[in-house]
């Protein structure tokens, strides 16, 4: 039997949760396995070489490059201090020297007698990364870093922008519908990850960073808010590496959209509880969801075994992706196998659903996408 099967948003309530800590390039690990960590705990750190800056100490000195080493006070390899002399001339009883001093803190490179050029490099960059969620470490990569597991509950968002961040879960919103003005948000939002309801307006995202939130869940935000806020329009690249203050999380869609009543219901079960967030997003080849993290305490849940997704069956939860019914969510209530004609004459697959609201409509398969729990 063939499956029609349309990857979709996760949105579980219990699931094992696997996050791979790699370092940029090879460095020292500082977790061990089998070892409880923290979020904000640093699991491995590396040093990335500073930029490079060239300077022509021959043209500065006035003399012939091959006569480099009468004139130099350090050499490859030396340490050297901003405004530390690098090379000098003799001058005339002692008077009238010409010194080339370093314009940066770092070390020397390299030194050719050729082009009569010094590489500086500036000093190394430290690079440290942390675990991201509460879990253990649960495989050492040597050089590279860690995977950290834990038992969460498990949401993904439709779009997103900002990375990683770690706060505590608080309401300002009390059902699904609401839309975030700025007059909901707490003054002391500071750590806070703020759940909202339908929509987000402008004036609540400039308000949350400057009450120190850290991040926002909520259904919907408006294009127009959106570019206002970043200062540009959101392509078809991945978004994640925004400084803007805060992450922003949608699970719904652009517009004021209905959260789901389940991503409310678990977001809402959880307030008062550390979580996890990153707003990263990427919507073409390896697809990339924004995700909100909230590590189980011990004891609160026993695993739940359920059997792999099959594809899409009679009752399977999906969202709809495309207009006139985009957003919306509902259930699989029909799946006729047979070939049917839609209004661009073209014959495809289709489903019936059942909309939240209690419509039931038929539409096409690919206009669908699972929620997968």
């Amino acid at each position: 039997m063939a499956y029609a099967y349309t990857p979709g948003l996760k949105v579980s309530e219990y699931t094992r949760v696997r996050k791979e800590r790699r370092l940029p390039l090879k460095g020292q690990v500082v977790a061990w396995q089998a070892g409880e960590v923290s979020a904000e705990t640093v699991v491995a750190r590396t040093q990335l070489p500073g930029d490079v800056e060239p300077l022509n100490i021959a043209g500065l000195l006035g003399v012939p490059p091959e006569d480099l080493d009468l004139y130099l006070v350090k050499k490859e390899g030396d340490e050297i201090k901003k405004d530390e002399p690098i090379a000098q001339t003799k001058g005339l009883f002692g008077l009238f020297k010409s010194v080339v001093k370093s314009p940066v803190d770092g070390s020397i490179e390299s030194i050719s007698k050729i082009t009569g050029q010094a590489i500086l490099r500036h000093p190394p960059m430290l690079v440290e990364i942390n675990a991201y969620i509460d879990g253990m470490v649960t495989e050492v990569f040597e050089n590279e870093g860690v995977a950290v597991e834990t038992d969460a509950c498990f949401i993904q968002g439709i779009f997103g922008i900002g990375g990683e961040i770690n706060g505590i879960l608080a309401s300002c919103a009390e059902n699904p519908f609401d839309i975030v003005t700025q007059e909901m948000i707490p003054e002391d939002a500071h750590n806070k990850i703020l759940i909202g309801g339908s929509l987000v307006t402008l004036d609540a995202l400039k308000k949350a960073i400057k009450n120190g939130a850290k991040g926002i869940v909520v259904g919907g935000i408006s294009d127009s808010d959106l570019k206002n806020f970043l200062g540009y329009e959101i392509g078809v690249a991945i978004t994640g590496s925004e400084e803007k203050g805060i992450t922003l999380v949608i699970t719904e869609g652009f517009g004021p959209m209905k959260m789901a009543d389940k991503t409310f219901r678990l977001l809402k079960e959880h307030i008062g509880e550390k979580a996890s967030m990153n707003g990263a997003t990427q919507i073409r080849a390896g697809v990339l969801r924004p995700e909100i993290i909230i590590p189980l305490k011990k004891g609160e849940k026993e695993e739940v075994k359920k059997s792999p997704s099959t594809g899409l069956e009679i009752d399977s939860p999906v969202r709809v992706i495309r207009e006139p019914y985009f957003g919306a969510i509902g259930k699989v209530t029909a799946l006729p196998p047979e070939l049917q004609n839609i209004e661009t004459e073209a014959k495809v697959r289709i489903l019936e659903v059942e909309l939240s609201d209690g419509r039931k409509v038929t539409i096409p398969r690919a206009n669908v996408e699972m929620i997968e729990e």
